[in-house]
This record gives structure tokens, sequence and C-alpha cells, in this order.
């Protein structure tokens, strides 16, 4: 048998490889400096808003601009670092062998898909330059280029990532897998165009299963199903797709992604997060099970803020897990617990998903953030009894109840951390601010407070502002890109009529609004399952709120199953890509934890459920 070289053995690959590090090292300190500049330009717009009482006209529209560069470019790193949501529950129990095979094929299709939109985004951003802005006065265009600059510098990531892993020949088989199923869908053009809207099952079914099961990153299999669509059935213009994904990514809402995502990091590195664990440990350590209590409402106080279950689990595991360990707790119970903890805690605001929804479906984020605290408290509390059930078994701790003077101190030295949440949600709630001017408030909160705490306790780590930065531009680009890709493929759906299709057909329902939240669900506890929150949200939402709406079910209501039922499906196994994450943190094998999850899960079924047959739980607190 002849030895085919990798192909980073080639000199070519070995020029392509260095070319994409020094490109990718300039795009992530720009990316940094864009998270700065982006935070920077909006907290200037609120002192002069709030405290100056002089708004400043052009700060949003300079932020916008600033945004549209920070997505693509975070969308870049991500791609770059391999941090793009995907389902890899397959592909992982493969061989080494398919495996990078299968990572070949990936990165083949986002080079196809970036070749594909370069041109349509360049025309669209030339389009643009006709545009003048009314504050700034400067062409559109400028902030439209980052589409096409964007798309070429994903390119460069693909190809470098293609050719650090696979061999000559493993490239070739990709290439011809994939030209096969092109040249298939070509030659099948006639018989699509006679199918009328059942073509839709072949791409937004079949083509994007096989993607999207295949590892392919989510946001680029959304983006190759519906080119394919339009370019074999419908002859629309290529442009249609980058418009509707710069019209996705600008939603001047989605601006307060990038920060709450750096809120999140800020919250870790500052030590505002370990305060709040050691205060609710002091209180609760004594007694049975007091700890996986602690980490309940650790996870309910810090979760949401940082755009990430992962980064929220990260905040909370590594500062209770040594202790509960020497208690007795088993590992795999820790990391159940921990999974289904992320699961419960969708619906806390400022949650991504709640403000997603907003953008998306048009619904009030305010009151999305006043329905989401009881729904969320109800799970709480079922797992709180499952723990409850559980910790009877454990012996109680030989561990003193903390002295009055210790809650006391960890008390004080918890209340900026306990303030932050409180200030974030009582601003929205009460109007007295959007939710990406409070994100802005909040980052320079975590700053101020950090910085007065390191004074005292000389804890900060100022190497890793740097890397922490980059990570949020990545984290952002990720998310923003999915939502672009959804927001296309939602428009070619409705396009097509599939979703006056779909209203139709779920209005016939039996049992009526009940029966129609029963089928969501099962919906979105499988489309949380493969394809998480966020993307499921963006390519359903915008189908199903009016439906629910027509049945005469509260937006808010309705928004609270949803996200409930997503949540589950994300740290269901055995697809699920948060209870992965769990495991991963937690440093336990999947299988041991397998068969300990479902009893937190089912709990949370039921109080899932509840909320569902309960709408009061949803909307009881809202304005009248």
């Amino acid at each position: 048998m002849t030895y085919t070289p990798p192909v980073q053995g080639n000199l070519p690959a070995r020029l392509l490889a260095a070319l994409n590090r020094g490109v990718m090292h300039v795009v992530a300190a720009v990316a940094a400096a864009l998270v700065v500049i982006e935070t920077l330009v909006l907290l200037i717009g609120v002192i002069y808003r709030y405290a100056l009482h002089d708004p400043l006209i052009w700060s949003d529209e300079l932020a916008s601009t600033l945004f549209i560069w920070l997505s693509m470019l975070g969308a870049v790193l991500a791609l770059d670092r391999g941090e793009h949501m995907r389902l890899t529950a397959i592909v992982n129990r493969l061989s080494d062998k398919w495996r990078i095979w299968f990572e070949t094929v990936a990165a083949l299709i986002v080079c196809i898909f970036v070749l594909m939109i370069i041109h349509p985004a360049v025309d669209h951003a030339t389009e643009q330059m006709a545009i003048t802005t009314p504050a700034l006065e400067i062409p559109d265009g400028l902030r439209a280029a980052a589409l096409p600059v964007g798309a070429v510098l994903m390119l460069l990531a693909a190809l470098a990532r293609m050719a650090s892993h696979a061999t000559l020949k493993q490239v070739a088989s990709a290439v011809a897998v994939v030209g096969l199923v092109a040249l298939a869908l070509w030659l099948g053009r006639p018989a699509l165009l006679a199918m009328d809207n059942y073509n839709l099952i072949v791409f937004f079914v079949l083509l994007i299963g096989v993607c999207v099961a295949g590892g392919i990153p989510i946001a680029f299999a959304f983006g190759t199903a519906t080119m394919a669509y339009l370019a074999l059935v419908t002859g629309a213009p290529m442009m249609i797709v980058v418009s509707r994904m710069d019209e996705g990514m600008s939603s001047l809402i989605l601006l307060s992604v990038p920060l709450f995502v750096l809120l999140g990091s800020l919250l870790e590195i500052s030590g505002l997060a370990r305060t709040l664990i050691d205060f609710m440990a002091s209180l609760l350590g004594h007694v049975r099970g007091g700890l996986q209590y602690v980490l309940l409402g650790a996870m309910f106080l810090v979760s949401g803020i940082s755009g990430s279950k992962a980064a929220d689990m990260a905040a909370i595991a590594p500062a209770l897990f040594p202790e509960m360990k020497k208690r007795g707790s088993k590992p795999e119970e820790l990391v159940a617990l921990l999974s289904s903890s992320g699961a419960m805690t969708e619906t806390i605001p400022p949650s991504l998903v709640l403000i997603t929804i907003g953008a998306v479906c048009g619904v009030s984020i305010t009151a999305l953030f006043v329905g989401g605290l009881m729904p969320a408290v109800i799970a709480t509390i079922a797992i709180g009894i499952v723990c409850w059930f559980r910790a009877r078994r454990e012996p109680m701790p030989d561990v003193k109840r903390a002295p009055l003077s210790l809650m006391l101190k960890t008390m004080i030295a918890a209340l900026p951390a306990l303030a932050l949440p409180m200030l974030i949600r009582v601003a929205v709630i009460e109007g007295v601010a959007t939710a990406t001017e409070v994100a802005t408030i909040g980052v320079a909160y975590t700053v101020v407070v950090g910085l007065i705490m390191h004074m005292f306790m000389r804890h900060l780590d100022f190497k890793r502002l740097y890397p922490m930065l980059v990570e949020a531009a990545a984290l952002s680009g990720a998310i923003l890109l999915i939502i672009g890709m959804a927001t296309s493929m939602a428009w070619a759906l409705t396009q097509s009529g599939f979703s006056a299709k779909l209203v139709a057909l779920m209005q016939g329902v039996p049992g009526g609004g009940m029966g129609f939240l029963l089928i969501s669900i099962v919906i979105f506890i499988v489309l949380g399952s493969i394809l998480e929150g966020i993307p499921a949200i963006v390519l359903f939402g915008p189908l199903l709120f009016p439906v629910a709406r027509s049945l005469g079910i509260h937006d808010v209501h309705y928004a609270m199953v949803v996200i409930l039922a997503m949540g589950i499906g994300l740290f269901a196994p055995p697809f699920g890509v948060g209870f992965y994450a769990a495991c991963a943190i937690g440093k336990v094998s999947p299988d041991k934890v397998f068969n300990r999850v479902w009893g937190y899960l089912a709990a949370l079924v039921i109080a899932l459920l509840l909320v569902a047959a309960v709408p009061w739980i949803s909307i009881g607190f809202l304005p009248k």
C-alpha cells in the first residue's frame, strides 16, 4: 500500500497554515478591540442619555456599524477555533480515520458556501454604498462590507483547517462525495420542480439532517440548504441570502449579545461569582445535600448572563465540585445535577434566548424578562425536590453550621455580586433601560467592582483579559451567524408558501391550544437536542408564534413553554450538546452520567407540563 502524506506535509499547505495563523492573529486583535470600542460607544451613549440628558444621535448608528464587523470577525474566529455550534455526538463515535474524513467534508462544505456568497456579498455592499447613514452621513456600504470580508476570511480559515487535518486522499474523496451529491441534485432538478412544496423535505429536512449529523456547523448547514434551494428551485438571486443575513444580524436588539457574553466572562475573572458561592455555602453547607442546593441557587443567579451554558457551568462547578466530592457526593451525580440545572435556567433573564425570541418573533423583551422568572422558579423547585430525595440516602455532612460572623462576612462580600443580577433584571423589567443599555451598565459595574476588589484581594489575572475579549467575540460571532443564516432560511420557507400551510395545519390540531402546546413541547425538545436553542428559535419561532397567537395563547406563555422544552432537549442525552458540555466540565464519562440524569429531566418535564397548563405562571406578573 502506498502511503499518502498528510496535506500539512506539503509546502503549499504549510504556507497556507502559516498565512492563516498570521491573519487570525490580526483578526483576533481587531475583534477584541471592537468588543472594547463597542462597549465604550454604548456606555458613552448611556451616560449622555441618562446622566447628561443629552442623547447622542450617532452612538447607536456607530455601534450598529461596528456590530456587523464584530459579528463577522467573531464568526471567522469561531470557525478557525472550531467553536461554531454543531452536533458532534455521532461523528465523535467514529474511528479517527472517519472522524477526520467528516471534518474534511465539513470544511469543504464551508468553503463551497462562502465561495457562493462572496460575489453576492460584494454586490450587496456595493449597492449599500449608495445609501448614506442619517447621523454619521457615511456610506452604509462600509458597514455591509463586513459580509464579503468575513466570507473571504472564512474561506481561508476553512481551507487551512482542512489542510491541517486531512490527507490528500481524504480531501479527494470528500470532493468526490460532495460533487456527486451536488450533481445528483442538479440532475434531479426537473423532479424537484415537479414535487412542488414537497421539495422542501429534500432541502430543509434531508439535506440539513445529513449536514448536521455529519458535524457540519449548524449555521453553514442552514446556509448551504438555503442556497441550494434558491439556486435549484426558485431561481432567486443569491444576493437575497446575503441581504437576509445582513438583516438578521443587524437588529439593534442583538447589540446586547456580545455585551452579555463579555459580562459573563467578567463575572468569573472578577471573583464576583465566587463570592456568591461562598455566601450560599455558609448558609446551607451544613445541611444534608446543602451544596447541591448551593449549586442550584448559584446557577439561578448567574445563569443567563454569559450567553453560554458552558460558561455558566464552568463558572460554578470548579468552585463547588471539590468540596462536594469530599462530602461523599458521587461525581456522576454532580454532573447530572449540573446538566439539569443548566436546562432549568434558560428562561432566567437576561438569557440570550429570551433576547433572540424578542428580536425574531416580535415579542416584548421586557415582558419576556418578567415572565421568565416564575417558570424558572418552578423548574428549580422540581429539581430541588429530586435533590432532597436523593440526599436522604447520603450521610449527614461532618460540617458544623457556619458562625453568624462568617455568614455576615460572606454576605457583605457577596453584596456586589447579588446586586448585579437584580440591577439587570429590575432595570429592564421596570423599563428604565433597554437590554443593550443595561448590559453596558452591567459591564461597567463589574469592571469597577472587580478593580476595587482587586485592590484588597489581588486576585485578578490581567493576562486573561485579552483571551477573554477574543472568546467573547468568537462566541458572539457564532451565535449571530446562526441568526443571520436562519433568517435567510426562514425567508425561503416563507416565500415557498410553507409557512402559510404550516399555520393552517397546526391550527387544526386536536385539543386546540393545549394540543398545540403539547405538540410544540415535543417538537422543541427534539429541536433543542439536535439544533441547540438559538438556531431552533430563529428558524421555527417566526413560523409557530403566529399559530400560537391565532389559538389564543399569549406570546410570553408560549415563549416560556418553548424555551423550557428546548432546554430539556439541549441537556438530554444522547444528542444534547449541553449534556456533553456538563460531562466535560465535570471530567466524568457521559456513560456514567447517562442513567442518573433522567430523574432530574423527568422532574423538569413535569415542571414544563405545569407551566404549559397554567398560563398564570408565565403571565401572572405582567402589567395589565
